[in-house]
């Protein structure tokens, strides 16, 4: 029985020192590799604006009498890249701005709190800077939709309309939700990250068909520098506060049209029921059900810039 049990602990001893050395490889390799990635994040996306003295990116493309302001869900890496297939079918038409708050694609990481009322007016002084004047449509996806609902509260004269893409409202979230903020996840995403196991993950074949290699190359950098940062997980612990602050007055009455996934990646009936809650009681407001998972725009972009489209001339129709 003794010898079993030597034999068996050498063998347990000798896979530790196998995994830790494979670790320390991939580590090795994750350094080396950040270093020879730098160059690709030398030349932002989108134009960099001065934002409490640190670097945000802000991209702009197209032109025409209504700007919609894509605003990223949580831990989206590139929003520049992430969203480009809905807005690069609406572009010939409208002006599209691309927000990337501090800690997400080519913006610095900061410190500070990032408390929703931070974001937001970091997020307005960009896009002035930026030369992107208001009134915005703004188009939330995840977890931005607490963020433009802010916004409408705050200052309705700036939102001209809401098109959420399926995006977070105030019931969302459970009460277990709010209170653990997804702080296991991150800090798995974290050690990813830092110790270089997410480039086992993350390859070119994990990405859309639409990607060009150069697109994949600046979207890996970007992951492998930034993803699960302190801003992105910071951002997380302030929702509950967020919440309550929109559930302090009254919904913004402003033209909603909100898409909405199967909620099997999201919060499944809660996620759905919040969204039609959400809608009920606006003067007008709309939900259209998507058979598709959370990034409705890479599933689901031709509907959703077809009904986008139809939204916003219904908006350029005087009101009877």
């Amino acid at each position: 029985m003794k010898k079993a049990l030597k034999i068996t602990g050498k063998i347990l001893l000798g896979i530790l020192i196998i995994l830790l050395a494979f670790i320390l490889v991939t580590f090795i390799y994750h350094r080396i590799m950040l270093h020879k990635e730098k160059p690709l994040l030398e030349s932002p996306l989108g134009q960099m604006v001065e934002v409490d003295g640190n670097q945000m990116s802000i991209y702009t493309e197209g032109e025409g009498d209504h700007t919609l302001v894509i605003m990223s869900g949580g831990g989206e890496i590139s929003p520049i890249l992430g969203y480009g297939t809905l807005y690069g079918k609406l572009s010939d038409t409208y002006k599209i701005a691309v927000i990337e708050k501090f800690g997400y694609g080519f913006s610095d990481v900061v410190d500070g709190e990032r408390d929703f009322d931070t974001i937001l007016r970091q997020d307005r002084e960009a896009l002035q800077k930026a030369g992107v004047e208001a009134p915005y449509i703004l188009c939330p996806h995840s977890m931005s939709g607490i963020e433009a609902i802010l916004w409408a509260q705050k200052y309705p004269d700036e939102v001209e309309a809401i098109v959420g893409l399926d995006m977070s409202t105030p019931k969302s979230f459970t009460e277990e939700e709010l209170a653990d903020g997804e702080k296991t996840m991150v800090a798995l995403y974290t050690f990813l990250r830092e110790s270089g196991l997410g480039r086992l993950v993350l390859t070119d074949s994990t990405f859309p068909d639409h990607y060009d290699r150069h697109e994949k190359e600046i979207y890996k950098a970007l992951t492998f520098r930034k993803f699960a940062n302190k801003n992105m997980e910071d951002e997380i612990t302030h929702l509950a506060d967020a919440i309550e602050e929109i559930n302090s007055a009254d919904k913004p009455d402003v033209p909603t049209l909100l898409f909405l996934s199967d909620g099997k990646e999201t919060g499944g009936q809660t996620w759905i029921d919040a969204m039609h809650d959400y809608a009920d009681g606006l003067t007008d407001a709309r939900v259209i059900e998507l058979n598709c998972g959370h990034m409705v725009t890479e599933e689901k972009p031709d509907e959703i810039a077809a009904a986008m489209r139809e939204f916003i001339a219904g908006l350029d129709k005087p009101q009877s």
